[in-house]
């Protein structure tokens, strides 16, 4: 990577991380263009290289979050050496559940704006090189699954809603267990939905 790709690389990191900051405090409603451009120290017109508008940016930054969250659980799966697609699965659904506990700032955020739409595209286009592309991941854990799935994007968007109205409510509010109690209960459910896809 050249030196002007590194300061552009930089440049809208550095608008990423302010923005993020900005929203989670003010919130979106209340955060202008302005105030992401001082106090990322950074003309408005360095914005607009990047960016359409504030909800663009908004999107960019669900995808980017979601991206990272995905890249440590893959990474910290891999360390796991889990072999069923199930467990690993799980692996991750779990390891995305306890980070987004330690952090509800960005859980509130994240899920407040996410549809499946949004999510799908947060998680099949990177919009950096270091974001990872977890449709590839996905696909690759099926192929390795040794199993024929049937509408296998049909199951992972089940389980994406699941855990994600599930885990929110019981993080956010322990309601109506908390999160500890609830996994036993979102594994047995995932567990019986990737049954119910596998072709016989």
């Amino acid at each position: 990577m050249g030196k002007a790709d590194q300061n552009k690389k930089l440049k809208m990191e550095n608008l990423l991380n302010n923005a993020f900051e900005l929203f989670t405090s003010k919130g979106i409603t209340k955060t202008s263009i302005s105030d992401i451009v001082e106090k990322a120290g950074v003309a408005k017109g360095t914005f607009y290289l990047y960016f359409k508008d504030k909800y663009d940016i908004k999107n960019r930054l669900i995808s980017h979050k979601s991206s990272l969250l995905f890249m440590e659980a893959y990474e910290a799966l891999q360390k796991a050496k889990l072999t069923a697609f199930e467990d690993r699965l799980i692996f991750i659904m779990d390891y995305v559940l306890d980070e987004l506990a330690k952090n509800k700032g960005l859980l509130a955020f994240i899920y407040k704006d996410l549809s499946w739409a949004v999510f799908k595209k947060a998680l099949t286009s990177p919009s950096t090189s270091s974001e990872v592309d977890f449709e590839a991941v996905y696909r690759k854990m099926l192929d390795e699954s040794g199993y024929e799935f049937n509408d296998p994007e049909v199951m992972l968007f089940l389980i994406i809603e699941l855990v994600g109205s599930t885990g929110y409510s019981s993080i956010m509010y322990s309601d109506p267990v908390s999160l500890d109690e609830l996994k036993p209960h979102l594994e047995e459910t995932v567990r019986a939905i990737i049954r119910q896809h596998i072709k016989n």
